[in-house]
């Protein structure tokens, strides 16, 4: 009867509280691994299996195809060659400046804003003493690629050479170890480099900005002069269709971009399906002007049909560095490992996470039936002893 007692009593106490497991930040693991020393060898860089038909040759000093969703690069050639941007840089710059400059903030230019653009210069037509809304200046950015409104909105930043050392700052937090900001607006400068991978690597973080995306997309807009505006149509031939060039179907945009030195640059992106990939050409060396987009198309062409059957050779995801393991339950909030210089470790690496044994809690409800088991016959047996005397 005793027993039954306190058999009865132990399972009416509350289960001991379990304490939860240390929860730790694990990235998601890329679906195929890959070496991130293969994009840093000269050449073009494709993985295809038999009957697969290659990717078209073009004249680019470098070049790069990748699926905008996952990261994985299909293929590439020269990816990490430092050559000069152009205008594709200003797509930093969006990246750097957009989130802090709300799109309905309206400012006034003035006259020494507009000082320092470089000759030759493409501009919008930002003129002083006229009011904007930051929305109106990132239009004339996106769509004439003006220098112009670059000048003003980099004010708005904290200025022109604190833009450039976030816009630095922004490239390495990304992975772009290539890019050398020297002039925020893409004008050549003594040691202004970028790369096809960094370009992609910016296009396909743009893509992810709601902002970025609408800009980078917008083919024609109004821009104001004060009391009236006019038109203005984005640089972009795949994104419009002028000169002659034909409209690339599901073209998302992004930047363009040409000076004497870097010669013709761009980042493009579009998607068909469920499938958006991302492209970045740099300098091709034939067919003239217009070459950089229909090299473009092709390697588009041959990233949708083909290249869904390529094995990736590099990602765009920066490298990670491995996460403290904690004991404690629950942990201190951990801040995001910053991407290392070197790609020492595939970049979509899983950061692992040791699991620490939580036995304790669960053992104590089966000793405390023991333990009153083994008092209950105790107590028993003094009964009887007594009751035979």
């Amino acid at each position: 009867m005793i027993v039954s007692s306190l058999v009865a009593a132990a399972l009416l106490l509350p289960p001991a509280p379990v304490a939860p497991p240390p929860v730790e930040p694990v990235p998601p693991p890329a679906a195929v691994p890959v070496d991130p020393a293969v994009l840093h060898r000269p050449g073009t860089q494709v993985r295809l299996p038999p009957g697969v038909a290659a990717p078209p040759r073009v004249s680019a000093r470098s070049w790069l195809v990748a699926d905008a969703a996952t990261g994985a690069v299909l293929a590439a050639r020269n990816a990490h060659r430092r050559l000069p941007p152009a205008s594709t840089l200003k797509a930093l710059f969006a990246l750097t400046a957009l989130p802090g400059l709300p799109p309905d903030r309206q400012h006034t230019v003035s006259e020494h804003e507009l000082r320092g653009i470089g000759d030759g210069s493409s501009r919008v037509g930002v003129r002083e003493e006229v009011t904007y809304r930051v929305a109106d200046l990132w239009r004339g950015v996106f769509l004439s690629s003006g220098n112009d409104a670059v000048r003003v909105l980099a004010g708005l930043n904290g200025g022109w050479a604190e833009t450039a050392r976030r816009m630095q700052a922004t490239a390495r937090a990304l992975g772009a170890h290539d890019t050398r900001v020297v002039s925020p607006d893409g004008y050549d400068a003594p040691g202004q480099v970028s790369s096809a991978y960094d370009l992609a690597v910016f296009g396909r973080a743009g893509l992810r900005n709601p902002d970025f995306a609408r800009y980078a997309g917008t083919a024609y807009a109004k821009f104001p002069a004060g009391r009236w505006s006019y038109d203005i149509r984005n640089t972009n031939r795949l994104l419009t269709g002028a000169d002659g060039v034909r409209r690339y179907p599901g073209i998302l945009g992004i930047k363009n971009g040409y000076t004497t030195n870097a010669g013709h640059t761009l980042i493009a992106a579009a998607r068909k399906g469920p499938r958006t990939l991302v492209v970045s050409v740099m300098n091709p060396r034939r067919g003239g002007a217009h070459a950089v987009y229909e090299e473009a198309r092709d390697l588009l062409d041959w990233g949708f049909a083909a290249g869904a059957a390529a094995r990736p050779v590099g990602s765009l995801l920066p490298p990670l560095a491995a996460a403290p393991v904690r004991a404690a339950a629950p942990p201190a909030p951990v801040s995001p490992a910053a991407p290392r210089p070197a790609p020492s470790v595939p970049p979509t690496a899983a950061v692992s996470v040791a699991s620490v044994p939580d036995d304790g809690p669960r053992l104590l409800l089966p000793l405390t039936f023991v333990g009153s088991a083994c008092l209950a016959a105790a107590t028993l047996w003094l009964v009887r002893r007594r009751t035979e005397r």
